[in-house]
């Protein structure tokens, strides 16, 4: 049985778990989820689930063609020349 400290940080983790998988979190919160993740089975198969979509979309956007001039495109709109 869940108690309620446990589903409250479940809930925390999965809350956080889209920044945990960019590392987008402070090293404080990325420890916690990670600590999280190692003891909950649950929440770390949908970590896992989570990952490996990322990682397949990741894969899927390098196959990709970019046109050879959509960077120079990027870099004018965004107003720089060091990208």
């Amino acid at each position: 049985m869940t108690s309620r400290l446990d589903r409250y940080t479940c809930d925390e983790a999965l809350r956080r778990l889209d920044d945990y998988v960019d590392r987008e979190l402070a090293e404080a919160e990325l420890r916690r989820v990670r600590e999280h993740l190692e003891t909950c089975a649950a929440c770390s198969e949908r970590f896992e689930l989570e990952a490996g979509v990322l990682d397949q979309l990741k894969d899927k956007l390098r196959r990709i063609a970019m046109p050879p001039d959509l960077m120079a495109r990027i870099r004018h709109g965004l107003g720089r020349s060091d990208l």
